[in-house]
């Protein structure tokens, strides 16, 4: 999985070997811990998972060797977190009782992985779910929105779905409707670094924005409060 783009911190120590942070973590990580961490890894690759990325939380409670620890299973995160940030982000999907492990990766790799269609179509369902705080999106909303003056909008839309859909940043929703819906997953709301939303922004704004405001309006502190509290 990946997250895009490094800070301007991260940039500068874009030469470190991520292998040096690696053997850190058995400083911070009990041997337990650390492989548990490895298994992470490992169960996170879309070769080998498909799209059932990460592991339960009972698995990993039970790689642990703990057993409905909630201090002991988000310390284990957080430590993670702390140690690999620059490289990797350890992730808790509560809807689907999953953990993931997420790679950052430098904005021009990212473009391999996801093509300019589906990049703006996360963005769009992204700012509809987290900010606008809507439940699902509609497909016929997708189309109206980025799609109604393209030839071919349908199929190339639904092949950007299908791109979200193997990657695990998006899932289909049942809305009680006959209309396709699809939800953001975890591994989707955390897709975007809070650098790339706010290049983004200003883009769009053609002005220079506040770092502080720009997370805000995407409600990024709340992101991370849920995420520090689940």
């Amino acid at each position: 999985m990946t997250s895009n783009d490094f800070t301007s911190q991260e940039r500068e120590a874009e030469n470190t070997s991520p292998l040096n942070v690696m053997a850190s973590l058995k400083g911070i990580l009990s041997e337990t811990e650390e492989l548990t961490f490895m298994n992470l890894l490992f169960s996170s690759s879309a070769s080998i998972r498909a799209a059932n990325f990460g592991l339960s939380r009972k698995e990993v409670e039970k790689q642990l060797k703990i057993q409905h620890d909630d201090e002991a299973f988000f310390s284990f995160i957080t430590r993670v977190n702390q140690a690999v940030s620059r490289y990797f982000q350890v992730i808790y999907d509560e809807r689907r009782d999953q953990v993931i492990v997420m790679m950052r990766v430098p904005a021009r790799a990212a473009r391999n992985t996801l093509s300019k269609e589906s990049l703006a179509l996360l963005l769009y369902m992204f700012y509809q779910q987290e900010v606008l705080q809507h439940e699902f999106s509609l497909f016929d909303q997708v189309l109206e929105a980025l799609g109604h003056e393209t030839r071919k909008a349908n199929q190339r839309i639904q092949l950007s779905i299908d791109q979200l859909k193997k990657i695990g940043a998006i899932e289909e929703y049942d809305a009680n409707s006959q209309q396709k819906a699809y939800q953001l997953t975890a591994i989707g709301a955390h897709m975007f670094s809070d650098s790339f939303l706010r290049r983004t922004t200003e883009f769009s704004q053609s002005n220079q924005l506040n770092k502080e405001e720009v997370l805000k309006f995407f409600k990024r502190y709340n992101l991370y409060q849920e995420g520090d509290n689940e």
